[in-house]
């Protein structure tokens, strides 16, 4: 004979271990054994079928750390524990079942948070706080405590204008707003992973922009759901409106200019990721464009972090904005007696032998001038961005000193004559 379903409680030890001799307890761990199989093979397959998402949130490093394993446990063990009841009243499946929900919910967060704050040291101990409150969740529920202990906090309740509040409604507006919060995390990483891959220059800013742009639309619709769910009427937000309105035409009014600025500069694609440009005498490249700075990374190393609207309101020179070459040049002087056509090939030859050096367009040498010690020369040439340009630059003058000094040619240095006059 079946058991009840209200003889199945974790405070009845006698009628829990007469409950596992029963032979739909074997029935039931049939039924699990089939689930965690079918679950495996569903994402044994997956796996196979997509190689390129073996770092994904879904699937994660290994077959059963990802999401995807768990979360199709869980629907797995619903539907069979629903099939069940049909029949008798289940008792391992009702452990089971939440056992496998605080799984998918622990493995979610976990999941998110790594991909998300990869170098950050809090997500650890939020990591483990989701995982205590999601096992307390499931032990509740398998008790049949859960309900109980949710009407006893919803009598703890008083009233904010017209609103009433309660315990159990904070509780649950929390838990709503953190599992939109992990969606969108989870939706803007694989979005932003999407749109990234494989972009550069004006593409990868423009998917900048817009990667920038769908998260911030998902949080403020997960805010306005949090909001509802705690009970809070939205009408209430305009005052906030209007607030922060004034506040930004105020004391806000610089870091909104930032924030437009950098929507601007990643929508017009005046300046790229990966740009070589110029800002107030600090050269470099830009590695990164938030929302409210723009990341320059000189080849020293330095890193210049340039708020926004400087680049909107300032000069800007921008090196590689119209093709992704740069031209640059080396002087050399040489003595008045030396062979000029000879100096020039030297020098030409010098710099054509760089690997780095474009040799189209083709290097270029010039008697730029005639100086008060020697004969000035310029030799131009062209690189590409992505080349290391000092590392380059250097290599060319130690080239042409070589040849210089090989072919007695005179390098000369200032000579002053000092006449005194009694």
């Amino acid at each position: 004979m079946a058991m009840s379903r209200a003889a199945i409680r974790m405070d009845d030890p006698l009628s829990w271990l007469h409950g596992l001799t029963l032979a739909q307890s074997s029935l039931e761990l049939v039924v699990m054994a089939g689930c965690v199989a079918a679950a495996w093979l569903l994402t044994w397959t997956v796996r196979r079928a997509t190689p390129q998402l073996e770092l994904t949130i879904l699937l994660g490093l290994r077959l059963i750390d990802g999401v995807l394993f768990p979360l199709v446990l869980m629907v797995f063990s619903f539907a069979a524990s629903a099939v069940l009841q049909q029949w008798l009243a289940v008792m391992l499946m009702g452990i089971w079942v939440p056992v496998c929900v605080s799984l998918a919910a622990i493995r979610l967060a976990v999941k998110v948070l790594q991909v998300t704050f990869k170098q950050s040291d809090w997500v650890r101990p939020i990591e483990r706080t989701l995982s205590w409150f999601a096992w307390g969740a499931a032990v509740l529920w398998i008790t049949g405590l859960l309900p109980l202990l949710l009407e006893a906090l919803d009598q703890i309740h008083w009233k904010v204008g017209t609103s009433l509040l309660s315990v159990r409604t904070l509780i649950e507006g929390g838990l709503t707003a953190t599992v939109v919060l992990i969606l969108t995390l989870w939706l803007s990483s694989a979005l932003e992973s999407r749109l990234l891959k494989n972009a550069t220059g004006s593409d990868l800013s423009l998917r900048k922009a817009m990667s920038n742009a769908v998260t911030a639309f998902l949080l403020f619709i997960g805010v306005l759901l949090a909001l509802s769910s705690v009970g809070i009427d939205l009408t209430a937000l305009s005052v906030m409106g209007g607030a922060l309105g004034v506040g930004m035409g105020l004391g806000l009014q610089k870091l909104a200019a930032n924030y437009v600025s950098g929507f601007v500069i990643l929508t017009e694609r005046s300046m790229r990721i990966g740009d070589n440009v110029r800002v107030d005498d600090f050269e470099g490249r830009i590695t990164d464009i938030k929302a409210r700075y723009t990341v320059i990374r000189s080849v020293t190393g330095r890193e210049s972090i340039v708020p926004n609207e400087m680049l909107i309101t300032n000069r800007v020179e921008n090196l590689t904005l119209a093709d992704s070459q740069v031209w640059q040049s080396v002087h050399v002087s040489v003595g008045y007696d030396s062979d000029v056509s000879q100096v020039m090939a030297l020098l030409l030859e010098a710099c054509s032998e760089q690997a780095g050096v474009l040799q189209e367009p083709t290097p270029t040498v010039a008697l730029s001038a005639f100086g008060a010690d020697g004969l000035d020369f310029t030799v131009g040439y062209w690189l590409n961005e992505e080349g290391n340009l000092l590392n380059v630059k250097s290599l060319i003058h130690i080239g042409i000193l070589q040849r210089l000094r090989a072919n007695g040619i005179d390098i000369p240095y200032p000579q002053r004559v000092v006449r005194m006059v009694s």
